[in-house]
């Protein structure tokens, strides 16, 4: 770090500097706030999606109980096709945004399947896009918190290392400066006093 000169262009740079780091801070600090509201939304999310997978699971458990007969085949009768995630930007931070969705059924004759395919059908391919969904979600949560961990970080460069610094900093030079101001008052009737005697 430069050696801090003890003058009055210094003082005026590091007044400016203070001046805008207060000028930033309060801002930051929003910033942050934000991101973790947006974080904590982002969690309550995720906890609602997940309970939506396992009350899909308990459903099939719980309403196809035939689902133990393995002489119906079942594999591979609902996959994902395709999904397209898009992007939000949130308070500076990109997020993923599940856009779409495609799943495919295998087709299937009605007439040779039981009727609660059907239904094994429906709850299979609810439960599929529930779990891509839950999969975003913790992108989106593993995101903000990464967001809410650098801007914390720089509220606190700015709350406990620079501001203090540049208060610091001016106090240090204006001490300086009055003891130089004050030692030119010496100096001065100290040469008036002698130009006096002669």
């Amino acid at each position: 770090m430069a050696r801090l000169q003890l003058n009055k262009s210094s003082l005026a740079r590091e007044q400016a500097a203070l001046r805008t780091y207060e000028r930033f801070l309060p801002s930051l600090d929003l910033k942050r706030q934000q991101l973790m509201g947006e974080r904590a939304t982002a969690v309550a999310k995720v906890a609602a999606l997940e309970k939506r997978v396992r009350d899909f699971a308990a459903a099939v458990g719980r309403d196809l109980p035939m689902l133990g007969n393995e002489r119906v085949d079942l594999d591979e009768l609902v996959t994902l096709k395709d999904h397209h995630l898009g992007t939000e930007n949130v308070v500076g931070t990109r997020l993923p945004v599940l856009e779409r969705v495609e799943v495919a059924v295998r087709p299937y004759d009605p007439m040779t399947k039981p009727h609660w395919v059907d239904d094994v059908a429906r709850l299979l391919h609810d439960m599929l896009e529930a779990k891509l969904r839950v999969e975003v979600a913790r992108e989106r949560v593993r995101l903000l918190e990464a967001a809410v961990a650098t801007v914390t970080q720089r509220v606190n460069l700015f709350d406990k290392v620079l501001i203090p610094g540049a208060r610091s900093n001016i106090k240090r030079i204006r001490i300086a400066l009055s003891d130089e101001a004050m030692a030119a008052v010496v100096r001065s009737k100290l040469s008036k006093r002698k130009r006096v005697r002669v």
